[in-house]
């Protein structure tokens, strides 16, 4: 029957997503390390499910550039550098230089009067006061779920679900290179970034040049911090 084959379509596909986002999670908590490997059948055993949503999860991760596959030994967690980590501050800033231009000169912020405009734009600034909330206490679990939603909901205030799904995945990878070096530093306080609600405020102003000031500001931070860490 259709109806039945449908309902299964979605469980499964919900339980691969399910799958794949707490793998992404354990890498972005250090869980799972750089260079691990892991099986099909080690990951269906831990979280007590059949192997077919698990090897689509990870190929789904894989397609993100999170794992890599290899034939014979399964997965294991990719392993970025320091000039992994440049080139995608470089893509970044193309795609953030291209949507704060638009979301300034182009109709987003031209409708800032707009009350669901104001709204999404003060839900932005929330997220960004619990990023730097966190990022102030030195508390890299919460910053990163905070700004990657931070970020999420700014781009999608550009209105194009293609170019926010990019920047979703750049900024997830460039946290998961990151995060190996950051979680060797006992004390993060006064290490991470915190210009979230000053760069909602700068959209807000429509003042493109304050906005790419803030960002390539945060790019140098933290590609000199990480360089820094890379090299101990």
């Amino acid at each position: 029957m259709p109806g039945t084959g449908g309902t299964g379509a979605v469980t499964r596909s919900t339980l691969r997503q399910q799958i794949a986002d707490a793998l992404r999670d354990e890498v972005l908590a250090g869980r799972l390390q750089p260079g691990q490997e892991f099986t099909v059948k080690e990951i269906a055993e831990q979280y007590g499910v059949s192997a077919t949503p698990v090897r689509e999860a990870l190929v789904d991760l894989s397609a993100q550039g999170l794992l890599d596959a290899d034939q014979h030994r399964g997965f294991r967690v990719h392993e970025y550098s320091p000039a992994d980590f440049r080139d995608m501050i470089g893509a970044r800033s193309l795609v953030t230089d291209g949507m704060f231009h638009s979301l300034i000169e182009g109709d987003g912020m031209k409708l800032a009067d707009d009350p669901r405009v104001l709204a999404a734009l003060a839900g932005v600034r929330r997220r960004g006061e619990e990023a730097q909330r966190a990022a102030a206490a030195g508390d890299l679990n919460i910053l990163i779920g905070y700004d990657l939603r931070f970020w999420r909901e700014l781009s999608a205030l550009f209105g194009n679900a293609y170019l926010a799904d990019f920047l979703h995945r750049l900024r997830v990878q460039s946290w998961v290179c990151t995060v190996q070096h950051l979680r060797r530093v006992d004390d993060l306080r006064g290490y991470l970034w915190s210009g979230h609600t000053e760069l909602v405020d700068a959209l807000a102003r429509r003042d493109p040049r304050a906005a790419h000031a803030i960002v390539t500001e945060y790019n140098a931070h933290s590609l000199a911090l990480i360089e820094r860490l890379a090299a101990e």
